[in-house]
């Protein structure tokens, strides 16, 4: 499979691929490194937003007025052009500044689903899920996890998948209309040599797709969990993935050059770069929020 390199090797802690249909460009963020950036996959422009602290994801509204983003301090507003503007909504944290807010995903009620982590001491169970609704009221509707990663929602919005990376465990919820979680179940657990998994995505096929940080590959599975196909990638931390592009069969790939010793930047020099996939499925369009 042919693999490109679409951004350099200087994202710390790469995360967070969005594509945005009505700008026609994948968005990503890099945590660490507080910054947004955008590349236009048809004109290969590149963009890039310093921002004021670190910022985990964006989810474009449905109204088509900015963004919604993730911030170490909590919920916000995000305007990049014509000029940049943030607008803090308030956080499911606060009072707790070693908390920040890590990955999310909205559905198709309209709601973000957002996990968070302890940014200082990962082996604390101080994450939470939270559900963000369109009137931007906010209930935290799991608590005790260590990192917490990945969600991903069914087309339905019946089901979602949510990772504990910490623990190498993604489990299984029911959702109800009302956005209950209910029949919390281990859907599949990794470990050993395997990496940990991290970000995921679904397919137009409700196929399950996970980063491996640690792991140097994306996996997909059935919705059963069984393994369907392992690509392999030339960075060691593999962080989250999304499909996009006019056909939703190009497939975006965050990684990250956190943590990794000399040794292993030698051996994974593309660590920090951005990856384009045509692996011959297609993706759905991302849910917005509102």
């Amino acid at each position: 499979m042919n693999i490109k390199t679409i951004w350099p090797a200087e994202l710390d802690l790469g995360e967070g691929p969005m594509w945005h249909a009505p700008s026609g460009r994948f968005f990503f963020v890099d945590i660490h490194g507080c910054a947004v950036h955008a590349w236009h996959p048809v004109s290969g422009q590149r963009q890039s937003w310093n921002m004021p602290e670190r910022i985990g994801w964006l989810i474009a509204r449905r109204d088509g007025d900015g963004f919604m983003a993730g911030f170490q301090s909590g919920f916000a507003r995000l305007w990049l052009e014509p000029v940049l503007r943030i607008e803090r909504l308030g956080s499911p944290h606060a009072g707790q500044p070693d908390v920040r807010l890590n990955d999310a995903k909205a559905d198709c009620h309209g709601r973000i689903w957002a996990g968070s982590m302890n940014n200082v001491d990962t082996s604390r169970a101080d994450g939470q899920l939270t559900r963000l609704d369109p009137d931007g009221h906010f209930t935290v509707v799991e608590r005790g996890i260590h990192i917490a990663n990945g969600p991903c929602i069914s087309e339905d919005g019946r089901r979602m998948l949510h990772t504990d990376s910490a623990l190498d465990c993604v489990y299984e919820y029911r959702v109800s209309p009302m956005g209950e979680l209910m029949d919390k179940k281990e859907w599949k657990r990794f470990g050993g040599k395997q990496g940990t998994p991290d970000g995921m995505t679904l397919d137009a096929d409700g196929n399950v797709w996970i980063a491996f940080w640690g792991g140097a590959c994306l996996r997909q599975f059935t919705p059963d969990g069984d393994l369907l196909q392992r690509i392999d990638l030339p960075a060691l931390n593999i962080t989250c993935m999304a499909f996009g592009g006019e056909d939703m069969q190009s497939l975006v790939v965050t990684s990250a050059r956190n943590g990794l010793s000399a040794k292993q930047l030698t051996q994974y020099p593309a660590s920090g770069c951005v990856f384009l996939l045509r692996p011959g499925v297609a993706g759905v369009l991302p849910k917005t929020f509102g």
